[in-house]
């Protein structure tokens, strides 16, 4: 087969690869998304557990703080957020669920992050807690 022609080759081989390179970068890119939506979310359970759980504090008040964090982050990354706090007379909790935004737009990564510190009680001495 030497009188054989291999003009057109690589035309055919961009028209395969490109597209495949292509999609292998928007997976990097979502991922990228992804990780910086956990990281949002992990900063905004810590910083409402860190206001929630002092005493003389309550659920309300860590919620309003985890939501300013959000705000001031940007929701935008991180969509469709569900902020929950609980707090008992030993153990806060918050968690935040949300999902990634999509780049494709065809799907959306899961993301939670959930927070706990124990809740502060002062008693004076020589009193029992």
């Amino acid at each position: 087969m030497l009188g054989r022609s291999e003009r057109g080759a690589v035309a055919a081989e961009l028209v395969i690869a490109t597209p495949l390179l292509l999609l292998l970068i928007m997976g990097v890119i979502q991922f990228a998304l992804w990780e910086h939506a956990v990281h949002i979310a992990t900063a905004v359970a810590q910083q409402g557990v860190s206001v929630s759980r002092l005493q003389g504090e309550s659920a309300e008040a860590g919620q309003a703080e985890a939501q300013s964090v959000l705000d001031q982050l940007g929701s935008s990354v991180l969509t469709g957020v569900t902020i929950t706090v609980t707090k008992t007379d030993q153990m806060t909790t918050v968690t935040v669920t949300g999902h990634a935004e999509s780049i494709v737009g065809i799907f959306s990564l899961p993301v939670a992050a959930t927070a706990s510190g124990a809740s502060e009680s002062f008693t004076s001495p020589g009193q029992a807690p």
